[in-house]
């Protein structure tokens, strides 16, 4: 581990921090008004994958390999994201939720009193459970006929020692890979409801409902390969738990927070160290399970050195700035590649000049690069504009969280979709894009559409 005092960071970098404890600071001070704690959760964002990667990796290397002007360059960027983000905030939430700005943040209602207790929000929020239970049962007949009824290797990969994906595609896409998609993305979210439903619902035949749910539905991305599911379906509910649940001191709280986040983070160690040779499940069944815990680092944990990376890469030339284009094959990626074959496909410029440019077969390029959160938007609008411009699109993102917190005084149901969406902030560190965002925008549609159903009833 390479601490600042050893690495000779710039100036810069020390504005950055400073700038991050005062911003993390003043949208505390606004938390009661909604979007002061996702703002505060995209600042977390933010520190854990730039100056994380500081403290966790070896800056030394950096300066060597990028060059030090680069990553001046990128700590300026880091300063320029996070000074937008804080001015851009508030207004874009006065727009998005002009309706409700009179209101307090129900979240944070419930987290102070035991308004969650109250009779008519644990119908209103077992009724929401019932509905996504009856969707996730439904997905699951599908999902267990695609895998010929399989249901061990399915809802018990630990038992098996394999592990089997009913909804595995081709790498573009085409036929029915869109909606295998589609089912996917419900998959992780109804999944992550279920684990929220559990810790906050008082319905003892509700509760044990979601209890099933999770036992079943929670191994199949236990023993997966990919760390940003694990999260998106798991922390929601050990969130929710802990914050609105668990009854103690906050000092306890943080405690019992901690010592998750560190059981996560000895896992995602395990995952790393196994998942180029075999599987998952299949690591914890062999012989050498017990054997194969030494240290482990992280990997993927770099995002301020492609940030460094990208600016040197448009320096020389060896990128080119591609002006929104990236984004706009972000923003067009719900549409099936069945209906526009040649629908562009995301980061292969980027992965080309990182050298990941595949020399033979049908792929284009043998890895895909993330570029971080800030450097998305470098590639996309510039080494000044780009910057602003994830800054804007992160504060749009916060007013959409904050108008779901606001609106659960209609709908407490609602704090399913908050919960989630707050995990799934941490996930858009690496890249801002509807693949991370999708469990959370069909969990709003079905939301919306059983909405509608109890209305219409």
């Amino acid at each position: 581990m390479t601490f600042p005092e050893d690495a000779g960071l710039p100036l810069p970098y020390y504005l950055s921090g400073a700038a991050l404890l005062l911003m993390g600071f003043w949208f505390f001070t606004k938390r009661e008004q909604g979007f002061g704690l996702p703002a505060m959760a995209v600042l977390a964002t933010a520190g854990f994958w730039y100056f994380g990667d500081v403290l966790y990796n070896d800056y030394e290397i950096y300066r060597r390999k990028i060059g030090a002007d680069f990553l001046t360059a990128a700590w300026w960027q880091v300063l320029l994201f996070l000074t937008a983000f804080t001015f851009l905030t508030p207004p874009i939430h006065r727009w998005i939720n002009r309706l409700f700005l009179k209101r307090r943040s129900f979240a944070l209602i419930c987290y102070e009193s035991g308004r969650l207790e109250k009779k008519d929000i644990q119908l209103q929020l077992n009724r929401a459970a019932v509905g996504a239970f009856t969707v996730w049962g439904l997905l699951m007949v599908v999902a267990l006929s695609r895998v010929e009824w399989k249901a061990v290797s399915f809802f018990a990969p630990y038992l098996s020692g394999e592990r089997i994906d009913p909804w595995a595609r081709g790498r573009l896409g085409g036929g029915i890979d869109a909606l295998l998609s589609l089912a996917q993305y419900f998959q992780i979210f109804l999944t992550a409801v279920a684990g929220i439903v559990f810790a906050l619902s008082r319905d003892p035949k509700v509760r044990a409902v979601s209890a099933v749910i999770c036992l079943l539905a929670f191994p199949y991305y236990i023993f997966d390969r990919t760390r940003n599911t694990m999260l998106a379906t798991i922390l929601p509910g050990f969130l929710a738990w802990v914050l609105l649940r668990l009854k103690t001191t906050f000092a306890v709280k943080g405690m019992v927070l901690a010592v998750g986040l560190f059981g996560v983070t000895q896992w995602f160690a395990f995952v790393m160290q196994n998942r180029t040779d075999r599987s998952i499940a299949g690591a914890v069944k062999s012989e050498e399970f017990q054997k194969r815990t030494k240290k482990q680092s992280h990997e993927g944990l770099n995002m301020f050195e492609e940030l460094g990376w990208v600016n040197r890469y448009i320096a020389s030339g060896r990128y080119k700035v591609n002006w929104g284009k990236r984004y706009f094959a972000e923003a067009v990626n719900p549409i099936p590649r069945v209906l526009w074959k040649n629908k562009p496909l995301i980061g292969i410029d980027y992965a080309i000049a990182r050298g990941q440019a595949s020399t033979g077969g049908s792929n284009l390029v043998t890895a895909t690069i993330s570029t971080g959160m800030i450097g998305q938007g470098v590639v996309n609008f510039g080494r000044f504009l780009g910057p602003i411009a994830a800054a804007t699109l992160m504060a749009f993102w916060v007013a959409l969280l904050a108008r779901q917190d606001l609106l659960g005084h209609d709908n407490p149901a609602r704090l399913l979709l908050y919960v989630s969406g707050l995990i799934l902030t941490f996930n858009m560190g690496r890249d801002i894009t509807l693949l991370v965002m999708y469990p959370f925008l069909f969990g709003l549609g079905l939301f919306w559409a059983f909405s509608k159903y109890q209305a219409s009833r």
